[in-house]
């Protein structure tokens, strides 16, 4: 059975570069949804990869030999991500490029959809090696980002992007009753002959697609990256938080210092002293950010006080009550 191995994504500088620019990302998102472009645009500049955007359309990323096709899912729980360590999770959509055979026979429609699905991997792979300047053979990866819907965590691995053979798979229709409104369905389950594990769900209505069953590697695997960008514990009694420069200047100014314990005595003192109201100045967009670090008393006083969507929101609204 041939599962794709994890593969190394940044190395120590790179790893660095993802946490600042991911928490200076999500310090201007205000709490909005993450979409495909700002992990695009993270991840382009952490490893210094010029970015074309994203598209639905083609491969997400070519630099180079490597050839790396995105998937993100959003895990909705305010529990540690840590906690899917381990488990194997669905996406949704693989692909949306394939056509469904017309046949019965469950086995003989997996060999069909899922040649297809290795027929767009092979052409990938040309397309990658056509703009292939190295002397390295191409690499196909497929990256998997986690994310909280908080916007806390975000979870990423890459591994290898394999065509899948049909004689290692077992398939069978199943039918779904909707309720309500919802119109009766056919997907078509894939399962690994080897260990029963379901690894392909296929629709068949309202646009046919490839649902991928996909292994969450342990934490003990070194390719398995895990960033923490609201009120992530950097060591014993503080927590870092992530600020626009806009934001860090007004707090430096309004404090009259950068010392976490001062800031953090400050905090408590204003927090304690009045009611806070839910509002916060706009944010101005387009600009750079940086990390702050305030002891853990006075941050878990400002979440308790502030209900910011996240570290930036919640200073701006205590910036914006002290004026």
């Amino acid at each position: 059975m041939s599962r794709p191995r994890t593969l190394s994504a940044f190395n120590e500088t790179e790893h660095s570069l993802v946490q600042k620019y991911l928490g200076i990302k999500v310090a201007h998102m205000m709490g909005r949804k993450l979409e495909e472009g700002d992990w695009s645009y993270v991840y382009c500049k952490a490893k210094n990869i010029p970015e074309k955007g994203w598209s639905n359309l083609d491969i997400d990323i070519i630099h180079n030999n490597m050839g790396l096709e995105q998937k993100m899912l959003c895990y909705r729980s305010n529990s540690d991500l840590a906690n899917v360590y381990g488990t194997t999770q669905m996406h949704p959509s693989l692909t949306r490029s394939i056509r469904i055979p017309d046949t019965k026979d469950p086995n003989q429609a997996m060999a069909d959809l899922l040649n297809q699905y290795s027929q767009l991997v092979k052409d990938r792979k040309k397309r990658v090696a056509s703009q292939n300047t190295t002397e390295q053979e191409v690499e196909m990866r497929t990256g998997w980002l986690l994310w909280q819907e908080s916007l806390r965590q975000f979870l990423y691995f890459e591994e290898e992007m394999l065509e899948p053979n049909p004689e290692e798979y077992v398939a069978e229709w199943r039918e779904t009753v909707g309720g309500g409104s919802r119109k009766r369905s056919v997907n078509l389950w894939i399962y690994e002959k080897k260990t029963g594990k379901k690894r392909y769900s296929i629709t068949t209505s309202a646009g046919a697609k490839i649902q991928p069953y996909f292994d969450i590697p342990s934490p003990i695997d070194p390719n398995v990256y895990l960033f923490t960008v609201i009120g992530e514990a950097v060591r014993i009694g503080y927590v870092r938080i992530w600020l626009t420069d806009s934001t860090f200047k007004e707090l430096k100014r309004a404090f009259n210092t950068i010392d976490p314990d001062e800031i953090s005595d400050k905090l408590i003192a204003f927090c304690s002293s009045i009611e806070i109201k839910e509002e916060a100045d706009p944010l101005t967009h387009k600009e750079e950010g940086m990390s702050l670090e305030i002891r853990t008393d006075a941050y878990k006083l400002l979440t308790e006080s502030v209900k910011g969507v996240s570290d930036e929101h919640s200073i701006r609204i205590i910036l914006s009550q002290m004026k």
